[in-house]
């Protein structure tokens, strides 16, 4: 049977697999995997084909019994959120996350606000793949779509504030530059650093199906203009979403970008060592996919790092089988603050940095630089699936004298390097990433990943 989750939901491009009649049929799998009678919150971002999605998801659920409540266009945190605090069985969001501008997707949230867990996907599929379709008496399809925006709008923004020390980053005046992608980051972040007296300086704030102002993707090549614009605007950070906020790339006052891994250091770090989130383990969950300054970093204040596959869903249910932790990231700027929710989450993410900047009494840039210094290179090739399991197995043999870690792909350790090989969950692509003490040695294992990659997979150009 095929599969259609990837890593974090299903994903597909809008008039292919994307389409009103797919939503429908997935719409009826979903109502029957939570139940006729359950309470089921639905949201999606700004994306193309949104609101036709949504209904068609909407339309299903109802066939077969479930009752369902809309919160609009906000962030999937912001729904997830809202699904635990507000009691509903689960919860849908339209969002294809930090995928380019053609794709939409669907998330799956259970009661407790975290992705279903990836077994219970195949529950979903399941469904999907029979043709389930409920044959209910009438009067199970009497209730109409709730409209519930602003409730999980005021809930979740309440919830973010209540969490850091308002009245201290108050007195900081902070200026924050937002670029909220064109997307529903627009309908949170700018609110949440209003209600902690900060001012907000957007960009890429207007909600646009087309992305007009950027890529999704929160990565360098999308944000040189808003690196720039950090640079000139004299502000004390920047902040990035994705297509649906649940990321948040830091920028520092020079304009650097710092990548999750980084970030999620310095924060685990800092609500680690206060006081005002007491009785969570000292200990956090990162991706393979993550720096090895992360043990670097937090091993010597005692913080435990654990390493997951990639993917933010693994890194939530594995946190919470394990009975806790202070917090979870990933390296693409998605950061879990246990506390308050343990999803990805771009508008609490901003919230806690500012606390940090407002306790530590020191800018962003002067934090970054006290993290162990390596130099990060990320690419992509497009690869079919057998493409990059082929990649996975040439790095492998070619780098057989050295560490390997093979949870995710692979991960290769040197005595001065890093890469990970490993295929996308939601993309046709192959992701390779290195790091190194400079940047050209970074530079040159990843290009030799390549070639091998191209010689080895694609029987394009030559091995080195």
């Amino acid at each position: 049977m095929a599969k259609l989750f990837g890593t974090d939901g299903v994903r597909g491009v809008v008039g292919d697999l994307m389409t009103p009649t797919f939503a429908l049929r997935m719409g009826h799998a979903i109502g029957a995997y939570f139940g006729s009678g359950s309470r089921v919150l639905l949201a999606r971002d700004a994306r193309a084909a949104g609101d036709a999605l949504a209904r068609a998801v909407a339309a299903g659920l109802m066939a077969e019994g479930v009752k369902v409540y809309y919160a609009g266009m906000v962030p999937t945190p912001t729904l997830q959120y809202g699904v635990k605090a507000l009691g509903f069985d689960g919860g849908v969001m339209i969002t294809a996350s930090h995928n380019p501008r053609e794709y939409n997707g669907i998330k799956v949230i259970e009661h407790d606000g975290v992705e279903i867990p990836h077994e219970k996907e195949a529950i979903v599929e399941d469904y999907y793949f029979k043709g389930h379709e409920a044959n209910l008496p009438w009067r199970s399809m009497v209730y109409d779509v709730a409209d519930v925006t602003q409730a999980v709008i005021d809930t979740y923004v309440r919830a973010v504030v209540s969490q850091v020390d308002a009245e201290l980053i108050a007195r900081k005046e902070f200026r924050v530059l937002v670029d909220c992608a064109n997307s529903v980051g627009a309908v949170t972040t700018p609110l949440i650093l209003r209600e902690l007296g900060a001012r907000a300086l957007t960009l890429n704030c207007n909600l646009d199906p087309g992305f007009p102002g950027r890529n999704p993707e929160p990565n360098e090549e999308n944000l040189a203009l808003t690196l720039r614009f950090v640079r000139e605007a004299g502000v004390n950070m920047g902040v990035a979403h994705d297509g649906d906020a649940d990321r948040a790339i830091l920028i520092d006052e020079r304009g650097r970008l710092i990548w999750g891994d980084r970030a999620g250091s310095l924060l685990t770090r800092f609500v680690a060592g206060s006081g005002r989130w007491k009785g969570y383990p000292p200990k956090t969950y990162t991706a393979v996919s993550s720096s090895q300054l992360v043990e670097e970093y937090l091993k010597p204040v005692g913080i435990s790092v654990v390493w997951t596959p990639v993917g933010s869903v693994t890194i939530a249910r594995s946190i919470l089988r394990d009975g806790g932790a202070i917090s979870g990231f990933e390296d693409n700027g998605g950061y879990m603050h246990v506390p308050h929710h343990p999803v990805r989450d771009g508008g609490m993410t901003t919230a806690l940095a500012l606390h940090m900047l407002a306790s530590e009494g020191r800018s962003l840039g002067e934090l970054y630089d006290s993290l162990p210094q390596y130099y990060a290179v990320k690419t992509k090739v497009e690869a079919t699936r057998e493409q990059a399991a082929c990649g996975v197995e040439a790095v492998k043999e070619a780098f057989s004298g050295y560490r390997q870690i093979t949870i995710d792909g692979v991960k290769v350790i040197g005595d001065d390097f890093w890469v990970l090989v490993r295929p996308s969950g939601t993309e046709p692509i192959m992701r390779i990433s290195a790091e190194a003490r400079t940047r050209e040695r970074a530079e040159a294992i990843a290009e030799q990943v390549k070639e091998l990659f191209m010689a080895k997979c694609r029987g394009e150009g030559r091995s080195p």
